[in-house]
């Protein structure tokens, strides 16, 4: 089999993920949809410290399959692949199209000077700036990091795709504050997963409102429990559930004190670390309302999936936001605790003129896709020089 796939994939992230046992992030499920793509006509590229290489076909392909096949034995299968497939030759560039749609490597050194020496036309996917445009919500040394990547894309890239066209207006700024050139670029909006389909709302039983994503500072968790805080003193037994449904990640100590310690908010806010896809579909067609009172964001996977599946979106007034999902969701500042109170206490209702409204709005909506999103990245990839 020739070495000559048209794309070559970068699947370090993937493997990484799956080595240490994470559920996929947003972009883990990005990646995850390019390799699906891309996957039967490209070869893989894996980096690991300083380590980096474009595989042949064969390797490339039982990587992918390994990848795409949920197994439980991954790093015995990993290694034997790796000792059967990296002690042999290895793939040229070519000028072939280098994918790397997870920020993969992109602030390591030497990378910049293998994307010359492997002679790839790089392609990557940017998924926000937050760690440069709101450093205070992320870990010691992630924005001189992050500030690193983006130099990177702005560098070397053949075309930069975008996961909104907020993103790259954010890289727009960078790259005047910094003096660089903007490679070509292009909007994509992130298809949507389609919710399991045995997902059925349950009727009656207590109101429920949903939170998905990673607990970190800068998805505004903290909020929530205070105002959980004051409506079980309000309402006692008869408070709404809150349910927090993600993996625990950074600059959130205090979220995760009262989260492991109140005693006030036991029974009422709910922390589920390990959904599968089928029961986070089962909690969010259950729900009021998902809530998502983020400071920043680069995209809203989870709101375009509860609008898709008919929840209504309580949300942060953010530019991202508003260009994906237009007037449906119920826009509040993240800093005005009052109003998002008084929005979740009136969409708990069980007849709630604003949640039926919002529910009317709904009814023309169409999730992005992932045919669409392709159709866009390779029709604007023949564009680029």
């Amino acid at each position: 089999m020739p070495d000559d796939a048209p794309y070559l994939l970068d699947v370090t992230r993937l493997i990484w993920r799956r080595w240490k046992g994470r559920y996929p992030t947003g972009i883990d499920r990005v990646c995850l949809a390019y390799l699906r793509h891309f996957g039967p006509n490209a070869q893989a590229v894996i980096q690991y410290d300083g380590f980096r290489r474009i595989l042949d076909r064969h390797a490339s392909r039982d990587l992918f399959d390994l990848l795409e096949t949920p197994t439980r034995n991954f790093k015995g299968r990993m290694i034997f692949g790796a000792l059967k497939h990296l002690g042999g030759s290895h793939a040229k560039g070519g000028r072939r199209v280098y994918l790397n749609v997870g920020h993969t490597g992109l602030n390591a050194p030497g990378f910049r000077d293998w994307v010359a020496a492997a002679d790839v036309k790089p392609v990557y996917q940017v998924h926000d700036l937050i760690p440069i445009t709101h450093p205070q919500f992320c870990r010691a040394g992630e924005r001189e990091r992050h500030q690193e990547r983006m130099r990177t894309v702005l560098t070397t890239a053949a075309g930069v795709i975008g996961n909104s066209q907020a993103t790259l207006d954010d890289l727009a700024e960078f790259a005047r504050q910094q003096g660089l050139p903007r490679p070509p670029q292009v909007p994509a909006w992130l298809g949507a997963d389609p919710l399991p389909k045995e997902a059925k709302a349950e009727a009656g039983g207590q109101p429920t409102f949903i939170t998905l994503g990673t607990i970190e500072a800068r998805k505004n968790h903290l909020l929530l429990l205070d105002i959980w805080s004051r409506l079980v003193d309000l309402l006692g037994r008869d408070a709404p559930r809150l349910l927090i449904i993600g993996q625990r990640g950074w600059e959130a100590a205090e979220v995760f004190d009262r989260l492991d310690r109140s005693e006030r908010l036991r029974g009422h806010v709910i922390e589920l670390n390990d959904c599968t896809d089928e029961e986070i579909a089962q909690h969010l067609v259950s729900a009021r309302a998902l809530l998502f009172p983020s400071f920043a964001e680069g995209y809203g996977l989870p709101l375009i999936e509860a609008l898709a599946a008919g929840v209504p979106a309580i949300v942060s007034d953010l530019p991202v936001f508003k260009e994906i999902c237009g007037d449906i969701p119920a826009y509040l500042s993240p800093f005005d605790a009052t109003r998002w109170e008084a929005t979740i206490l009136d969409y708990a209702r069980s007849e709630s003129v604003a949640r039926d409204e919002q529910l009317k709005r709904m009814e023309n909506f169409r999730p992005p896709d992932w045919e669409t999103h392709f159709s866009i990245v390779e029709n604007w990839i023949e564009t680029i020089g």
